[in-house]
């Protein structure tokens, strides 16, 4: 029976009744003032959690680094073909076959040797 007293209090337009119902939203975290519908907008954006926090944003991505780790090991165990790969392995091959490896730092060992 006391509650709707309350309700009917907190409802009635006295200046006591606009206090306490400050207060609630106070305490609840609501608006404190009635405001418009545009302000409102900011105030449910600002309430949100943020971006950095969520879920769903934090594991968009793919985890691109773990799976070519992955793709790496499973080409060794002959598990997974990688074409562009092989195609680099078997150009490096045919230069070591016709002699014409590349050396780091070779070009300035024969610049120093002629000099």
């Amino acid at each position: 029976m006391r509650f709707y007293k309350y309700c009917d209090l907190v409802n009635a337009n006295t200046n006591y009744a606009n206090r306490m119902k400050m207060l609630s939203n106070r305490i609840f975290g609501d608006v404190v003032r009635p405001t418009n519908e545009k302000s409102m907008r900011v105030v449910k954006m600002f309430s949100e959690e943020p971006l950095y926090k969520k879920e769903n944003v934090i594991n968009y991505y793919p985890r691109h680094i773990e799976t070519g780790l992955l793709m790496k090991k499973l080409r060794e165990y002959g598990l997974f073909r990688d074409e562009h790969q092989d195609f680099i392995e078997e150009m490096r091959r045919l230069k070591a076959l016709r002699g014409k490896v590349f050396v780091k730092g070779e070009k300035k060992r024969k610049a120093k040797s002629i000099i």
